[in-house]
């Protein structure tokens, strides 16, 4: 099967929602389900984390981290008080987290699984530096923006997961790459995976790579994250080169002091959430 083969087959399977997804997805699927509704009862919140193991441990972890412990608080060594620290919409973040960071798990080609850990690295500094420039810049929901910042990458992530199955997928081919095909599959694996709509326009808007002037919105904020993450994706990026730190623009939006104290404020975070979800 060529390259443009895989692509036409595994986008065929995205439009008819036949997505190949790790079985391990599957629990976190039905948490997510669970709060995203409303009336989600604590109880039953706390009954599907525990029945994650990993889950549970990375819940109370990353409850415990600085991202969600800024105040310095007694660290909690229950899940029931973790959830309640975390808030649902955190743990809806968390759980994110952990399936994008699955699909990387089931990979076995050696260079895929350098690929797939070098995303996860550049996903977490955008992750990390969205939330900062929510609170200090661009004044969005800083937890939307978090959130965000965790699943941007998501389709990327699925086509490695894929790319086993298909040798030659993610070659480097500029004149055949496929951008409308990876759209596609991004919308459908963002779609499966219950993205609030606000999210997955602000996503598949970085494509244009247009900032608004003064940035004030989700998509601005996702693209000054992805400009000043220090870690590169490894995968072919479509967006436009719109700044980079050190550009003017950039110093018209962030002074340097401010700049300063982001990037470091940042790679706080980086490492708190490293230390909850990367092991």
């Amino acid at each position: 099967m060529t390259r443009l083969e895989a692509f036409g087959l595994i986008v065929a399977q995205a439009r008819r929602g036949e997505l190949v997804f790790p079985t391990s997805v599957n629990g976190a699927l039905q948490l997510q389900l669970a709060l995203s509704d409303p009336d989600c009862h604590i109880d039953l919140a706390v009954k599907l984390v525990l029945a994650e193991p990993l889950l549970a441990a990375r819940t109370v972890a990353l409850a415990n981290s600085a991202v969600f412990n800024r105040a310095g608080a007694a660290g909690v060594t229950g899940v029931r008080a973790a959830v309640l620290r975390m808030g649902y919409r955190n743990l809806y973040s968390l759980v994110a987290a952990m399936v994008v960071r699955q699909f990387g798990s089931r990979i076995v080609d050696p260079d895929l699984r350098v690929k797939a850990a070098q995303l996860w690295e550049h996903t977490a500094h955008v992750a990390a530096l969205a939330h900062v420039i929510a609170r200090r810049v661009t004044l969005v929901d800083a937890d939307t923006a978090l959130f965000a910042g965790i699943v941007h990458e998501v389709g990327n992530f699925y086509l490695l997961s894929r790319a086993d199955e298909f040798p030659g997928l993610l070659d480097e081919d500029r004149d055949n790459w496929m951008a409308s095909a990876e759209e596609v599959i991004s919308r459908a694996v963002m779609t499966r995976l219950m993205l609030p709509e606000p999210v997955m326009v602000a996503i598949e808007g970085m494509r244009d790579g247009l900032m608004g002037m003064p940035p004030d919105s989700l998509l601005d904020t996702l693209l000054l994250a992805k400009q000043l993450a220090p870690v590169a994706s490894p995968m072919r990026e479509c967006y436009v080169d719109v700044l980079t730190a050190g550009d003017s623009a950039i110093d018209f939006i962030i002074d340097n002091e401010m700049l300063k104290s982001i990037l470091a404020e940042s790679a706080n975070e980086v490492d708190s959430m490293s230390a909850a979800l990367m092991a």
